[in-house]
This record gives C-alpha cells, structure tokens and sequence, in this order.
C-alpha cells in the first residue's frame, strides 16, 4: 500500500528559512559584543587593541579582576547599588500596583483624568535646575534616599499595569467578593495580586533594571562618594581612565593604560552579571505580561 507523500508548500518552507536564519544573524549580532567583552576582560590587552583577539581569548590574564577583587571602591558601590534595586524596587512596586488598581476600577469617575496628570509628565517637566532646586529644598542632596525615591514611579509601567488589570482580571470576581464583604484592599490582596504574578515579574525586572543602571541621578543629586553606585565607579574608570591607581599604589608607563583596559573590561562583566543571571528566571513571565498589559482587547 502506497502511503500518501506529503506536499510541500514551498513558499511556506521558504518563509520559515528566511526566519530561521534572520534569527541567527540577528543573535549572533547581539551576543557577539558580550562574548567580545567576556574574552577581551582575560586576554592580554595589547593584542585586544591590535585586533587579534576575535572569538578566543589570547594571552590570559586575570589582572583585571584581582584589580577589582582588591579595591574597596567596587565593593562600595555594589552594595550601594544592591541597597538602591532592593528599597527602589520595593518602593516602587508599593506605588505602582495600588496606583495601577485604583486607575483601573470603572466606578472611578475620575480615573481618566487623574491619568491624563500622570500622562502628562511623560511630556513635560520643568526642567533639570527646578527639579534640583526643588530636591534640595528637601533637604535631599547627597543622600541615599533621594536615588531610592526619586523614581517612585514609572508612568510607562504603570501604564502597563493599569491596562493588565483592566484587561485581565474578570470583572466577575469583584462582584462575588463585594458579595462576601471583601473591601477593595482585601480584593486586592487576595485576588488581584495572585492573579497578577505575570505583570508583576515584569515590573521587577524592569525597575530593577532601572534602578541597577542608573548612574545620572546620582551624578546630579549625589557629592558624597560614600553614597556613588556601581555605576558611577563604572563610569570614573571607563570615562576618567582611573584604573584604580589611586587604591593599588599607582601604575606607571605604558603598562598603566594596558592595565586600564583590562579593568574596563572586567567591571563592565562584573557590573552586568547579576541581571544577566536574574532575567531568565522571569523570561517565562516576561512575553506573558508585556504583551497583555500593554494591548487592549
């Protein structure tokens, strides 16, 4: 018995090449910088410059990270930056979601224009002197709290959380627990929360990230080294070429700039590796949350 071949739709399979392929031209342009970055930090940085390390590292050094190791500075600013993502997150989350909530119940009346106010500073501000003027007649300057709360709230995200909650949670379920004497913050807590683990994640890791790359706050509201973030000793070595000279007892010659080069590589894996190691523990919720937060239907 002759079995039935199957036909082959080749526009189809052609498609599906072409994407197949744009998919891996496209990764490889993406992750071919970071690889560059990884191999370029353990190999000697002369034959970087020459242009002779390519795919494998050559030459390998970890001068770079004993740098990093031994200097206090770094180890400063991590922990500087790990206290701004963990009070800025928990801060954030703690505004946006009630905020989200309350914008997104139909009974109200002024949510629309309470959000057109939010929306509106999306546009406009007053302007860098009149925001610091403002921030240092709060007594904030050179303090830790203002790079916590400074970004209490994003309106993009919240504008994303709004619509999630709008969008994906039944309007059924509100009526069921006014029903059983639930308040509105105990609806959301109990209801709207749980229900929410995808936007959520989301959220994190958007602020998270926000809050790990932040250096400008810090270089406008912030004097007091003590207080610098990662970021801002990332950006002292990359920008000022400190290389670290003035707590290791100074390099001198022509082996300084090589050393420098070497240390600009290692903080920037040093500075990227801990989102890099969150991210796929939310990736699953990632698509989820973007894409029915922030398309209505």
């Amino acid at each position: 018995m002759k079995t039935k071949r199957k036909k082959i739709y080749w526009p189809d399979t052609i498609f599906s090449a072409a994407v197949i392929v744009l998919s891996i031209v496209i990764f490889i342009i993406i992750a071919y910088p970071l690889w560059f970055v990884v191999i370029a930090s353990v190999s000697n940085s002369n034959l970087v410059n020459l242009g002779k390390v390519t795919f494998l590292p050559k030459d390998i050094r970890f001068y770079g990270y004993e740098q990093i190791l031994n200097d206090a500075r770094i180890w400063k600013g991590y922990a500087n930056t790990i206290l701004y993502v963990t009070a800025g997150t928990m801060l954030n989350m703690a505004v946006t979601l009630p905020a989200a909530y309350a914008l997104s119940r139909k009974d109200f009346r002024m949510a629309d224009k309470v959000m057109l106010y939010f929306v509106f500073t999306m546009f406009f501000s007053g302007g860098l002197v009149p925001l610091y003027m403002t921030v240092s007649s709060l007594h904030l300057i050179s303090t830790k709290a203002i790079l916590i709360v400074y970004m209490a709230i994003n309106i993009y995200n919240l504008i994303i959380a709004r619509t999630f909650i709008s969008n994906s949670i039944p309007e059924d379920l509100y009526e069921a627990a006014i029903l059983d004497g639930c308040s509105h913050v105990s609806y959301f807590t109990k209801v709207v929360l749980p229900l929410s683990k995808a936007l959520i994640s989301v959220l994190l890791l958007y602020y998270a990230v926000a809050h790990w790359n932040d250096y400008f706050n810090a270089l406008i509201f912030n004097n007091n080294g003590a207080n610098d973030p990662l970021q801002i000793v990332l950006r002292r070595i990359l920008l000022l070429n400190e290389a670290f000279s003035g707590g290791n007892g100074g390099i001198q010659g022509g082996y300084a700039q090589d050393s420098a080069d070497q240390v600009k590589y290692a903080v920037i894996i040093v500075s990227t590796l801990p989102i890099l190691c969150v991210y796929p523990f939310v990736q699953k919720y990632f698509e989820k949350g973007v894409m029915i937060g922030a398309v209505k239907g």
